[in-house]
C-alpha cells in the first residue's frame, strides 16, 4: 500500500489485507538500516486478526520516497502525518530501537491519538559508540558486521531450516543502504538515535498504556539502558508492563513468537 505523504510516496505494508475502517489500526515502525520486513510475522498475525496494519519503511528507505529523517523528531512528524494521510484517527504504535524513540515521540506529541505504545529494544539516552557512529559514516560493511554481531545473542539462533538470521541481517542492511544514494542512512539513523534528547518529556506526555520489550541479553540497547523510560513512566503515573525475553536485540527475529504473544496480550488482541 503507498501512500502520499508530505508530497512524497511512503510504503507500507498491510499483511496483505485492504484497509477497514471499522477495524483498529497498528503501526509497526522499524530501526536503522531495517525496513517493514522485520515485522513480517508480527504484522501479518493483526492483519489477519481484526487490525488494520501500516508496516511503514521510513522515507528515504528501501520502498518509500522523500528525505531519511535526520532526527526522531523529524521520522514522528513523518508518522503523524503518515495517520493523517491514511485516515486514521487512533492507532497503536509499535517502535523497535530507533523506531521506539520515533514512536514514543511520536506519542507523545499527538497524545490521545494514540492508545498503545509498545517500545520494543528501547533505551533512553540511546547513544551510539563513536567507533560505530564512524563506521556507519565511512566503513559501512565493518559497521554492518558490528551491528549484526552485537543484536543477537546468538548467530545460529534456532530458526526455520535454510534460514540464517545473522546472514539475512546483514542483507537486509545492504539492501537497505543501497536504496538510498542520495543519503548514508546508516550513519543518519544512528545519528538521530544519538542526539535525541527528548524522551523523559514525551513520556511525560503521553496519555497511553506503554509497553517495554526488552532482550536480557541486548548489547546493543541493554535493558538496563531503558531504566531512565520505565522510572519516568513510573513517577508519571502511567499505566505500563514491562517484559524480558532471554535474547539480544533482535527480538522480532531471535523469538519471534515470543514476541508476538507480548504483543498479542498487550493489545488484547
Amino acid at each position: 500500500m503507498k501512500l502520499t505523504v508530505n508530497g512524497a510516496a511512503a510504503y507500507c505494508y498491510t499483511g496483505g489485507k485492504p484497509f477497514n475502517p471499522t477495524q483498529p489500526t497498528v503501526v509497526f515502525i522499524h530501526g536503522v538500516i531495517n525496513d517493514h520486513s522485520v515485522w513480517i510475522l508480527q504484522s501479518r498475525y493483526f492483519a489477519n486478526h481484526g487490525w488494520n496494519v501500516l508496516a511503514v519503511d521510513l522515507p528515504g528507505h528501501c520502498r518509500s520516497e522523500g528525505e531519511a529523517p535526520a532526527s526522531v523528531e523529524a521520522a514522528a512528524a513523518f508518522i503523524a502525518a503518515l495517520l493523517d494521510a491514511a485516515g486514521v484517527q487512533k492507532a497503536a504504535l509499535v517502535g523497535h530501537s530507533w523506531g521506539s524513540l520515533i514512536a514514543l515521540e511520536t506519542a507523545g506529541q499527538l497524545k490521545d491519538r494514540i492508545s498503545h505504545l509498545a517500545l520494543v529494544g528501547t533505551a533512553y539516552p540511546m547513544k551510539v559508540s563513536q567507533p560505530l557512529l564512524d563506521a556507519a559514516l565511512n566503513e559501512s560493511e565493518k559497521a554492518l558486521h558490528m551491528v549484526n554481531v552485537f543484536s543477537r545473542s546468538s548467530l545460529a539462533p534456532p530458526v526455520a531450516p535454510g534460514t540464517w538470521s545473522f546472514g539475512g541481517g546483514l542483507a537486509l542492511g545492504r539492501r537497505v543502504i543501497a536504496s538510498n544514494t542520495k543519503v548514508n542512512v546508516f550513519h543518519r539513523g544512528f545519528s538521530a538515535c544519538n542526539n535525541y534528547a527528548n524522551g523523559e518529556q514525551a513520556m511525560e506526555q503521553i496519555t497511553c498504556p506503554v509497553l517495554f520489550l526488552l532482550g536480557a541479553m541486548d548489547q546493543m540497547t541493554m535493558p538496563k539502558a531503558a531504566q531512565t523510560l520505565i522510572d519516568k513512566a513510573k513517577s508519571s503515573g502511567k499505566m505500563h508492563s514491562v517484559v524480558r525475553l532471554a535474547v539480544g536485540h533482535s527480538q522480532m527475529t531471535e523469538a519471534p513468537e515470543a514476541t508476538l504473544a507480548a504483543l498479542k496480550a498487550f493489545l488484547n488482541a
